[in-house]
Order: C-alpha cells, then sequence, then structure tokens
C-alpha cells in the first residue's frame, strides 16, 4: 500500500495515511514525463490490483482538454493494454480491465474537445493504430456479451459498449461497432435464463445503434429489427418497456398524485404494476400545487420525464420496423394470471398521456411526446392493430392524467383502449395552447385524431364514447386559434394546421352516423356547430380560409347557420326567449331534410376527408435526428440507483 500524508483533525499536525497500490500506479501513469512508456512489469502489476475508481477519477477529471491531449502516450497506452486485457480473457485481468475501462472512457468521453471526433481518437489509439485497435475492441466486447464467464462481465462488456456509443455518439468510431454485429450476442443476453430483468441496457445499446447514421447509410441494425422474429426475445422487450413507462410515470405521480377520487389503490393496482405496493387501505394523496408552491411544481414537472425514457426512442424503431413487435406490444399479457402488472400498452398509453399533458413544459418533454405520437400515428395507420385496441380482448385500465383541467370525464374499470387513444390526444390539445403555439405537435395531435375517426368511418365501428367533449375540445383549439390569429397566423405550418382542424370537424359531420353510437351524439356535433356560428366566422376571416380551396370552412358555416336560422324561427313560432333542449334536438333533426352538405360528401379539394399520407420516416428525419441526440444525452445522464447503470463504477 501507499502512503499519502493528511492532517488530524484534533491535532492538525500531518500523519501518514493508507491508500490503494493502484492509486499510486495511477499517479505514475499520468504523470507528464519524457520517458512514458511503461514495462510491461508495471502493466502486469496494474492488471492484477483491484480498480479503485475515485483515485483514476481524481487523475483525470481536473485535466482540462488541452492538458489530457499532451497526454496521449499515456491514455493510448491504458487503453491499448486494457483492451488487449479483458481480449485475453484471463481471470481477473479481464474484469480488471473491464472496470477500469468504464472509469476511463466515462471521463474521457465527458471533456468538451475542439475536435471532439479527431481528438478522441487520439487520446485512445492515435490515427495511425485506429483500425486495428478499436477492431480488436469491438470483437472483445461482442466476445463478452455473448458468452462472458460472469452475468457480471457480460453486462459490464454492454454497459461500456453503450458508454462509448452514447459518448462517441456523432464521431467516426462507432462505424466499427456497424462492422462488427451486435446483434445476436444482445439478443442471446436478452434471452437467456439468468438476465430477467436485465433487458434495459442491450435493448438501449440497440436502440442507439439503430440509430447511427441511419438515413446516411443502410444502418445494419435497422435491418435486423425488419427481419427480426424471435417472439421470447420480443416479449422479454415489450415488458422492459412497460416497466420502464411506469416507473417514469411514478415520478409525476410523486410530484402531484392524481388518482381520481374514490379510487383506492387496491381497486385499481394494475395502474401502479406492483403488487406489493398495494395496502391494506387507500394512501395518503398528494395535495394539488397551490398558489405558493405552483412554481416549484412547475420546475419538478419541466424535469421530468427522468432520463429512464430513453427506452421510448428504441420502442419506437421496433414499431416502426417490426409487425411481429407491433402484435406483442399491443396483445401482451402475464403468463401468470395472478400477476398484477399493467399491461406494457396500458403503461405505454399512461405514460404518453402524462407527456403530452406536460408536453409544452420543456423541448426536451415535447420530443419526446411527439416521439410517442408517431407510434400512436403508426398504429392508427395499420388496421390490424387498429382492430386490436377496439376488441373487447384488449381492454384494459389506462391511468390517463389528470394534474391539471380541463378534465376529461373519468371512465372507471377497464375500458376499450381506442377511447383512451383518443383521450391522450383530446388531453394532448387541451392542455398546451401557447401564443407560441408548437404547430407541429398539433399536426401531430389532429393527424391523429383524423387517423383514428377515418378507421373507425371505413369500418363503421360505433365507439361508445363521450364524443361531445371530443367535439367540445376542437371547437375549443378553433375558438383559441381565432382570438390569438395576430400572434399565429405567421407560424410555419400554421396554414396546414388550420386546414386539418376544419376539415376534421367536416369529416365527422358529414360521415357522423357511421360512427357514432347513437342519433343524440350526432345531434350533439350539429348543436356544437350552432353554438360556434360567430367563432367559425371570425376563424375564416382572422385565416382568410375562404381563399383556400383545401378546407371546408364555408360549409361548416352553411350549416351552422342553416340551424341557426330554423332555432331563431322555431323561437318565434313558440313565442319563448329560449328553447327546451328537447325543442332544439327536435330542430336539428328535423333540419337534416333541407340541409345541404354538398361540400362534404366529395372531400375537400381533391382529396377526400377520410384520405391521409402514409408515415413515412424520411419525412421525419430532421426531428429523428434531434430525439436521438436527445435521447443519447439522456443515457450519459442515468445513474446506478436510477436505473440500470449505463457507465461507470459508483
Amino acid at each position: 500500500m501507499a502512503t499519502a500524508a493528511i492532517t488530524s483533525p484534533l491535532t492538525q499536525v500531518a500523519r501518514p495515511s493508507f491508500q490503494p497500490k493502484i492509486v499510486s500506479l495511477y499517479e505514475s501513469l499520468f504523470k507528464d514525463e519524457d520517458d512514458a512508456e511503461k514495462s510491461e512489469g508495471f502493466w502486469t502489476e496494474f492488471f492484477l490490483l483491484r480498480p479503485h475508481a475515485p483515485g483514476l477519477v481524481a487523475q483525470i477529471a481536473p485535466l482540462s482538454p488541452d492538458d489530457l491531449l499532451h497526454l496521449q502516450p499515456m491514455t493510448r497506452q491504458l487503453f491499448e493494454k486494457s483492451v488487449a486485457a479483458f481480449k485475453g480473457a484471463k481471470s481477473p485481468q479481464d474484469e480488471i480491465a473491464l472496470d477500469t475501462l468504464q472509469v476511463f472512457l466515462r471521463e474521457i468521453l465527458k471533456k468538451r474537445f475542439t475536435n471532439f471526433s479527431s481528438d478522441v481518437i487520439g487520446l485512445l489509439t492515435g490515427l495511425h493504430n485506429v483500425d486495428a485497435v478499436f477492431t480488436d475492441f469491438v470483437a472483445a466486447l461482442e466476445t463478452h456479451i455473448r458468452n462472458g464467464k460472469s452475468l457480471s462481465v457480460r453486462r459490464k462488456a454492454i454497459q461500456i459498449a453503450l458508454g462509448i456509443t452514447c459518448g462517441a455518439f456523432q464521431t467516426g468510431l462507432l462505424s466499427y461497432f456497424t462492422h462488427r454485429d451486435l446483434f445476436p450476442a444482445l439478443v442471446k443476453f436478452i434471452n437467456d435464463t439468468d438476465t430477467a430483468g436485465l433487458t434495459y441496457e442491450p435493448f438501449m445499446l440497440l436502440g442507439v445503434l439503430v440509430n447511427y447514421n441511419k438515413f446516411e447509410f443502410q444502418n445494419p441494425y435497422q435491418l435486423r429489427l425488419d427481419d427480426f422474429v424471435n417472439e421470447a426475445t420480443i416479449k422479454r422487450i415489450v415488458h422492459e418497456v412497460g416497466m420502464t413507462c411506469i416507473l417514469c410515470r411514478a415520478d409525476y405521480v410523486a410530484i402531484q398524485d392524481d388518482m381520481p377520487e374514490g379510487w383506492s389503490l387496491n381497486s385499481v393496482l394494475s395502474y401502479v404494476g406492483l403488487t406489493m405496493l398495494a395496502g391494506s387501505g387507500p394512501k395518503p394523496r398528494t395535495p394539488p400545487p397551490s398558489a405558493t408552491n405552483g412554481d416549484v411544481s412547475k420546475l419538478n414537472f419541466a424535469d421530468l420525464p427522468n432520463a429512464r425514457a430513453a427506452i421510448l426512442l428504441a420502442t419506437y424503431d421496433f414499431v416502426n420496423s417490426n409487425k411481429l413487435f407491433c402484435h406483442n406490444f399491443v396483445n401482451y399479457q402475464e403468463n401468470d394470471p395472478k400477476v398484477a402488472v399493467e399491461p406494457p400498452i396500458c403503461a405505454y398509453f399512461s405514460l404518453t398521456s402524462y407527456l403530452l399533458h406536460h408536453a409544452h413544459r420543456s423541448s426536451r418533454t415535447t420530443l419526446y411526446a411527439r416521439l410517442n405520437l408517431l407510434v400512436l400515428r403508426l398504429f392508427l395507420e395499420d388496421q390490424a392493430i387498429c382492430k386490436r385496441l377496439v376488441s373487447d380482448e384488449t381492454k384494459g385500465f389506462v391511468r390517463l392524467c389528470r394534474q391539471k383541467p380541463p378534465h376529461l370525464p373519468i371512465v372507471r374499470g377497464k375500458r376499450i383502449l381506442f377511447t383512451a387513444l383518443i383521450d391522450m390526444l383530446a388531453d394532448g390539445i387541451n392542455h398546451n395552447l401557447r401564443k407560441k403555439l408548437d404547430v407541429e405537435l398539433y399536426l401531430a395531435l389532429v393527424g391523429a385524431l383524423v387517423r383514428a375517426v377515418s378507421f373507425l368511418i371505413r369500418t363503421r365501428t360505433r365507439l361508445p364514447y363521450h364524443w361531445s367533449e371530443l367535439w367540445r375540445c376542437i371547437l375549443s383549439l378553433i375558438r383559441f386559434m381565432a382570438s390569438y390569429a395576430a400572434d399565429l397566423k405567421d407560424l410555419p405550418q400554421i396554414s396546414t394546421l388550420l386546414d386539418m382542424v376544419v376539415n376534421f370537424v367536416a369529416l365527422s359531420l358529414s360521415a357522423g352516423d357511421s360512427f357514432l353510437p347513437g342519433a343524440a351524439g350526432y345531434d350533439d356535433l350539429f348543436y356544437k356547430l350552432v353554438e360556434a356560428g360567430d367563432v367559425l366566422i371570425k376563424f375564416r376571416d382572422s385565416y382568410d380560409l375562404a381563399k383556400r380551396s383545401s378546407n371546408s370552412i364555408g360549409t361548416l358555416i352553411s350549416v351552422s347557420e342553416h340551424y341557426y336560422q330554423l332555432i331563431e324561427e322555431n323561437r318565434g313560432k313558440s313565442g319563448k326567449k329560449n328553447l327546451t333542449p328537447q325543442q332544439v334536438a327536435d330542430v336539428i333533426k328535423s333540419g337534416y331534410e333541407t340541409l345541404n352538405m354538398d361540400g362534404l360528401e366529395g372531400g375537400a379539394g381533391e382529396k377526400g376527408l377520410d384520405r391521409w399520407e402514409k408515415y413515412r420516416e424520411a419525412d421525419e428525419r430532421s426531428f429523428l435526428k434531434k430525439v436521438a441526440r436527445m435521447v443519447v444525452k439522456d443515457l450519459k445522464t442515468v445513474e446506478a440507483g436510477d436505473a440500470p447503470v449505463v457507465v461507470g463504477i459508483q
């Protein structure tokens, strides 16, 4: 053991303190000396001593990027010797090398170099040697992930791979991971009997690798996702997605428990997802934010979701590429019926609800919310998935966010998942209205609603749902846009959003009898349109909608005026200032005979109102690149105890 002087707290006199021998080797290694080449004896001793993470961090962390670059001979030796040691697979050198690399790479990759890619290569291998060393490095990682001598070694290899792919995401170093296919090794790790509960890290590594330059070249990991048919592995991944969504939602609930009044935790155990958390009585509720602590609450909500939400990107990639994954995602059930765990699709919908509820709080939350909306869009464009979502067989509890008004009606008990999906979209519209409207978010929300109603119309599926709330939501959006036209009309893509909103209402009017469960629901839509007559005119004039043939605003206003005149005529005949609700309903029914909706039957312009363009990932290229950069950043912040360790020894 080496010694170092510390000061006694009682006598204030320096006295010797023992430190691990490995720390003195770290100090020797990082001295800026002319003769920097260490002997074989040095490295033999180095890889026989247990690593000391704080000691290694103490040598690297204080160094500036420029200072570190002056120590390239030492850093290259450390990296290359560590790769050789764990490639040799001799105990204990291999595991010591892995532990050392975890700390070393973490500290190197968090530095802000001027030329990040070339500087990191210079520190680890040098340009002349990078091909040989990194090829060996990735090959050794793959071997350890697949057939490591212990679960600990296999997991550390994954953590190192995940650490360097995140830390060096925008460098050429990741090309070595595309040349050496890690997919079979990662699938084997996920599927092995002793790795249950350890799916997060290999799944995240796949997600990062799939998104590396995916639009610049034919990514081999993307091709693997397209052809993947191992259902056992898919089920483990789906289960992990569900559990991660439950944990991410728990962070929101910890700030404000929005469980509806009268619901006990036991009666909706699936909302929690863990049987062990059920108590004998109701848990105390977290009060809603008050006027005095509201700012603190907003700050906390803005920090969410937790970094483990990075799993949502890999989930999107699987949904976009693999039909078998989609099928298992929607239909997954625990093998043991006694295990009261929330189905993954219900947990995913629930977290999406919380993300949409709070999307306006930060650009990061918005990106995750829009990412999940892409998944919902992919579901809604797949008729087989839609049929499962409207089926009684997939009914489930879906805890939707209720952390601020307006609130949609509470649905007690299991519900058809398609109705929960519509609720999520309506909530997203209600809770993100701002003068600086996020037009792209609203295009995704309203676009998903168009696809949802289009499916119901084409399949003539009549869903029991509080449709009145949806019409109120859409007309509130129109009222908001009419009121703040001066702030909104110059925003990019606002014209597309305006047309989409108008045509969605027109579509519902023209084909309401195909999907609304009864005449009363259809009558309610017409009545709400009559009530909004003045708003529709203001809306049309504020944005010059009448000058464009791409929307049906003229038809909506004519329908509103038609019924307004009929109601006024009946009010005059009755001699009463106001008609009863029943009288209004009778007027609306009788008005169908004289109603002219020629502008709706053929659709708006050349396209029918229920037509939409199928999803093309290339159209979202810029957005998905932003999400990938955010996910990589999030993964670098995940710490032990909060989620599975990504890189580093604590």
